[in-house]
């Protein structure tokens, strides 16, 4: 698999190691790389799909968009569509995000986006393909099913509390260009890629300081929490062990490629399967510098029941995979 964002990795590497001649798996090297990578991608996530959303709203107006997508017709499809697209981008929580307020903006019914933000980290080409390999295929195919299935019940809840008027009106009242079209047929191309550059680069302006905000933090935990300490607190193999490892993770950020590796060795540890799984999804799905990011979005009530619902998803799936 291409990594396209590799340029951004061995620019990280490179001022880690090279400019700071920090020393390699150092905590203050740790926090470095992981502050500059993350910037990097999600910064330029930021402009190339607000970039894009914008193209999509000057010649797909959203209202038309919207009506599209909250017709009845879809029978759910819409939701499992989202969710599938989830599997298929390579993306951690906060770096779903762009793509979400690209959603949002566009007017898609906020089920469905919430469908694809749960469902993006939760169930990824990691737990397709590495899943397999380390626990078998019947629990990396029963885990893969339950996460889809987690992102379409929570987006259905979500859609079904009528919370949007708790998503900022900046990203929610975007409209199409209402520009006579017959006068752009005679504009030069130029002219409309600087109105769709300022569209995209106001939004992604709008946001970027809380980008900063919450990868510095997110940073500041990969790089100086010791995994010794997470090891110890699962050492509890009681009832409290998935409840206290959904919360463990929370402060934490990973994307599961990273992450995976560490949850192979808690269960070598003897740390029951579904509580080491709830550590990873809460990590992967769940994390402070996520809710940081999309408090520009969305108001602490909307907040508050994304994280309540996708912790009571990840709780099922620890209890679950425990029991079997």
């Amino acid at each position: 698999m291409i990594d396209i964002f590799f340029p951004f990795q061995r620019l990280a590497d490179d001022v880690t190691f090279k400019v700071f001649n920090l020393t390699p798996s150092s905590y203050i090297a740790d926090a470095l790389n992981f502050f500059m990578y993350d910037i990097l991608k999600i910064g330029f996530l930021l402009l190339v799909i607000n970039y894009f959303m914008a193209v999509v709203r000057y010649y797909l107006p959203i209202e038309n968009i919207r009506s599209i997508l909250s017709s009845r017709k879809w029978y759910g499809l819409d939701y499992l569509l989202a969710a599938l697209l989830g599997v298929i981008t390579p993306f951690c929580s906060c770096s779903s995000i762009p793509l979400f307020i690209g959603f949002v903006s566009a007017g898609i019914p906020l089920g469905v986006t919430f469908t694809f933000l749960i469902s993006s980290p939760l169930v990824n080409e990691s737990s397709l393909i590495l899943f397999p390999a380390l626990f078998g295929f019947k629990i990396a195919f029963l885990y893969n099913l339950v996460g889809i299935l987690i992102s379409i019940i929570g987006g259905f809840l979500i859609q079904r509390l009528h919370m949007e008027r708790y998503i900022d009106p900046t990203f929610l009242n975007i409209k199409s260009a209402s520009i006579d079209k017959s006068v752009h047929k005679h504009k030069k191309i130029l002219v409309l890629l600087k109105h769709w550059w300022k569209e995209g680069f106001t939004i992604s302006k709008t946001i970027f300081p809380y980008v900063v905000l919450g990868v510095a933090l997110g940073a500041f935990i990969h790089g100086f929490v010791p995994k010794e300490f997470i090891e110890h607190t699962f050492l509890t193999k009681g009832f409290l062990s998935v409840p206290l490892a959904v919360l463990a993770g929370i402060p934490l950020y990973a994307n599961s490629v990273s992450v995976i590796p560490f949850v192979e060795a808690l269960v070598g540890k003897g740390i029951p399967l579904g509580t080491a799984l709830a550590f990873m999804t809460s990590t992967v799905t769940l994390s402070i510098p996520e809710a940081l990011m999309l408090k520009k979005v969305l108001k602490v009530p909307l907040l508050l029941t994304f994280f309540s619902i996708t912790s009571v998803g990840i709780l099922c799936i620890g209890f679950l995979f425990n029991a079997l």
